[in-house]
């Protein structure tokens, strides 16, 4: 990586901190501003969603966030003996300028980092184990599969260089009406290739050899999103980027950014589910009519229902997600679209670890392996196998060694029998497990993602989720739903879809 990446990357994230201040700065001169918006959902899509919507249209509007559950979604902590862990989306990448813009803003620190060691498991044996030694790994990797390993860092930084591209269109106050569109503005039509071709098609033409792709790539998938190297191309490089070095996590748990984010928007907070919303039309005091959006939901206090000019929907709407039905639209508007989230079960298992299930006869007190992945063999029960650290690190903390009892993270596609428990573990004293719909089924790659916009003020974030998966993809999601929605309200259609944006402005920063 070149010093004039550094430098760019460091121009756009000193950016993305005064994005709010373009915007307000803009709105006065433009028409009245909207009174009311709703956004259905309080993870990361739509916390970041209520935050961004408060910087494009300023003070005066009214922002309510519903959700049934708690704030933070798919990310949660669970507490085991006397501290708490991640049980959801655990690790942020070094380049998710908008995750680290929120902990910034919100005044959070990054967790203590813990150093740890990653192996892999076929079902039957470690078929490689990391070292301390950089050399040695560099080594084992390059006589087994010569320079794929190195091909790998740089195939998947090529990606990431067209990425960042979304950080400087965002910071100009641009904005896509499609994920399609999103896509190509980042990475033209080679983005939209890898999004509709599988990772395994990807890397082959690529000229990458299918030992590789089977013994390091799909380990790293399954990890990640619990499925194989058939998963697409695009959502496959965002998990080969979450297996580089330098990942983080927010210090007291990733969710307290959702918190954060909650605050800082000035949103009321609604525990209520929403179950339909409907368009209405009113008399406007010009003696025209104007549209609304009813939002129907049922809280603690019994079913009531809001009018509204703007409505983000951050929750997805697919079976098993989401049962929010739509009324009065034409064309109408689906409650669920095609696809399916992928069930991954997360089971943290505070008990002492059977090493002779790795198929080694190392010594538990030698093994120091922290991160076991797993290959896609026949018949795998685990996706992966991980000695995990409190979402807060105490300043004399030291993770346990193997031949300690400690928390284990047990992934996995189904949850896991007491045969299977007793196979891994030699003793335990607790046992917590999490059914996650965590993210969409990327097999095979679906050739057109849900719409951003469902009718005229009703924006859908989570379309984002069926390219990839990710907390900066919502974050990215939302920010661009935020831009959109304010554009589309003031009639700046010139800030909408505009094509050749990283020629236009390759000079401005």
């Amino acid at each position: 990586m070149s010093i004039r990446t550094l430098s760019m990357r460091t121009l756009l994230f000193l950016g993305l901190c005064q994005t709010g201040r373009r915007s307000l700065a803009s709105s006065p001169e433009l028409r009245d501003q909207p009174k009311r918006i709703a956004v259905v959902g309080a993870g990361i899509g739509g916390t970041s969603a209520a935050y961004f919507l408060r910087q494009e249209f300023g003070a005066g509007v009214k922002i309510d966030v519903f959700e049934p559950g708690v704030v933070g979604g798919r990310l949660a902590t669970v507490k085991i003996g006397d501290y708490e862990y991640e049980t959801g989306g655990s690790v942020i990448h070094p380049l998710n300028l908008h995750m680290k813009h929120f902990i910034d803003k919100l005044g959070i620190a990054q967790r203590k980092d813990v150093p740890s060691k990653m192996a892999i498991f076929d079902g039957k044996e470690l078929t490689f184990e990391e070292s301390d030694w950089f050399i040695v790994n560099f080594l084992r990797l390059l006589w087994r599969y010569g320079f794929n390993f190195i091909r790998m860092q740089m195939w998947v930084e090529s990606v990431l260089d067209k990425f960042m591209r979304i950080y400087q269109y965002q910071q100009f106050g641009y904005s896509f009406s499609s994920v399609e569109k999103l896509l190509h503005a980042m990475g033209g039509d080679s983005f939209l290739t890898l999004a509709n071709q599988t990772l395994e098609e990807a890397m082959l033409r690529d000229g990458f050899t299918q030992i590789f792709l089977n013994d390091i790539v799909a380990p790293i998938t399954r990890v990640n999103y619990g499925q194989s190297v058939r998963i697409n191309g695009f959502v496959g490089a965002v998990s080969l980027a979450g297996a580089d070095s330098g990942l983080w996590a927010v210090d007291g748990g990733n969710k307290r950014v959702c918190s954060g984010l909650l605050y800082h928007s000035k949103a009321e907070l609604f525990s209520a589910r929403v179950t339909s919303i409907s368009v209405r039309v009113r008399p406007s005091k010009s003696g025209t009519t104007a549209n609304f959006y009813e939002v129907n939901y049922v809280g603690e206090s019994g079913s009531a229902h809001s009018l509204y000019d703007i409505v983000i929907i951050a929750t997805p709407l697919h079976q098993g997600k989401s049962d929010i039905s739509f009324s009065g639209f034409s064309p109408p508007i689906p409650s669920h679209y095609p696809g399916r989230y992928h069930q991954t079960v997360s089971t943290l298992v505070h008990g002492l670890l059977n090493i002779s299930y790795l198929g080694t006869t190392e010594q538990a007190s030698k093994f120091t392996v922290s991160d076991v992945l797993t290959t896609d063999s026949k018949g795998s029960v685990i996706n992966s196998l991980s000695s995990i650290d409190p979402v807060h690190i105490p300043l004399d903390y030291k993770r346990p060694p193997t031949s300690q009892t400690k928390v284990w993270k047990v992934f996995s596609p189904q949850p896991l029998t007491q045969e299977q428990l007793k196979c891994m573990f030699l003793s335990w004293d607790s046992v917590s497990e999490a059914k996650w719909l965590a993210y969409p089924s990327y097999h095979p790659p679906h050739r057109r993602t849900p719409p951003f916009i469902l009718h005229d003020r009703l924006y859908y974030l989570n379309g984002v989720e069926w390219a990839a998966s990710a907390m900066e993809m919502s974050a990215i999601s939302a920010r661009n739903l935020a831009l959109l929605a304010h554009h589309r309200w003031h009639a700046m259609g010139a800030k909408i879809d505009q094509e050749d944006l990283h020629t236009r402005l390759r000079g401005e920063l």
